[in-house]
């Protein structure tokens, strides 16, 4: 048992203490995630992963980083911290798995005015939660308070994962042509980006979160907390079934910034507006806000996690793979030669 203890340090607002008992209580969390290869248990200096790498000609790692944003103002004025750890880890496992790269371990960093354990320990439990969807560990992180420099009650909630794919099955867009198929996966709501905008439009500050809202079938405050959606599983399993050529994670700056991302030169993809299957979050902010529709194509996700392009020999394997793990799937629309990256009709 520690005796680490300094009156002088908890003096100046920073109690070492606090965070020792976070640490035993987020450790039944991280427990949950441990999967073959971990090699340590949290507490150390560095967490050791042993990626298994037999059958791989030339193994790459590929790391991703992101934070929940503005987002975790909502679950700050809830009282609610057990969900957007789920929003941190899918902001970087989505992102990841864009190249076709397995997750393998994730990090976090809490940045937070007051350490109190309870609360400390209910963000990792999301952190941990993520991990478990992503099928990846969780093998260390950092909790840093910061007393004077933030308000007792706030926090930033960061981290980043590490993930795996031979180099000979990276996502190569060279591959994609005109005709092939893109698809989308539906997201789960907002997911982790547009919340400055959002809490803007709906004055969340003064908002009563707690108040039912018969056309989102929930409260105000859960709806705008539903986490990001993690799509590793659905998306591995397509690539091994499907000729993928491509994938984005729609995030910030919506179809327009983030479809591109992609596309090679000289292609671009054509998106049937019609058939997006927007959720009703969407249709509020954008009445509420009065908010044009390009604006909302060009910072929300617009009801789409996801898109995968394919090529349409393969693209009904695609959409069974995708089935089999719980996705909905569906076509958006079609890569066209055009110079014109995105063109929503």
């Amino acid at each position: 048992m520690t005796k680490s203890h300094s009156s002088s340090y908890a003096a100046a607002g920073v109690d070492i203490e606090a965070g020792y008992k976070g640490v035993k209580l987020m450790k039944k969390h991280v427990g949950r995630t441990f999967i073959p290869g971990v090699l340590s248990d949290i507490g150390g200096f560095g967490g050791l992963f042993a990626p298994e790498i037999s059958g791989m000609a030339k193994p790459v790692l590929v790391s991703g980083t992101d934070g929940v944003g503005t987002k975790q103002r909502i679950a700050q004025l809830m009282d609610k911290h057990d969900s957007v750890g789920i929003d941190c880890v899918a902001m970087c496992v989505n992102d990841i798995i864009c190249c076709g790269a397995k997750p393998l371990f994730f990090l976090d960093y809490i940045a937070i005015g007051k350490n109190i354990p309870e609360k400390v320990a209910e963000l990792v439990a999301g952190v941990a939660e993520g991990c478990v969807q992503a099928g990846c560990a969780l093998i260390g992180g950092e909790t840093a308070e910061h007393p004077g420099t933030m308000g007792a009650d706030d926090y930033d909630l960061a981290g980043f994962a590490v993930g795996l794919v031979d180099e000979e099955k990276i996502l190569q867009k060279e591959k994609m042509q005109a005709g092939d198929v893109v698809l989308a996966l539906p997201s789960s709501g907002i997911h982790s980006n547009g919340y400055s905008l959002v809490r803007k439009v709906l004055d969340i500050e003064n908002a009563d979160l707690s108040a039912y809202v018969p056309e989102l079938k929930t409260t105000l405050g859960e709806a705008l907390l539903t986490p990001t959606k993690i799509y590793v599983k659905a998306v591995l399993a397509a690539i091994e079934a499907a000729d993928v050529r491509g994938i984005s994670h729609i995030t910030g700056g919506g179809f327009y910034e983030n479809i591109p991302r992609c596309i090679p030169d000289g292609l671009g993809a054509r998106i049937e507006k019609a058939a997006v299957k927007t959720p009703a979050i969407f249709k509020l902010l954008q009445e509420k806000g009065n908010i044009p529709e390009r604006d909302m194509f060009n910072t929300f996700n617009m009801g789409v996690g996801m898109i995968l392009v394919v090529s349409p020999e393969t693209a009904d394997k695609a959409v069974a793979a995708l089935r089999a793990q719980g996705e909905e799937p569906y076509v958006l629309g079609e890569i066209t030669a055009s110079e014109e990256k995105v063109v929503l009709c």
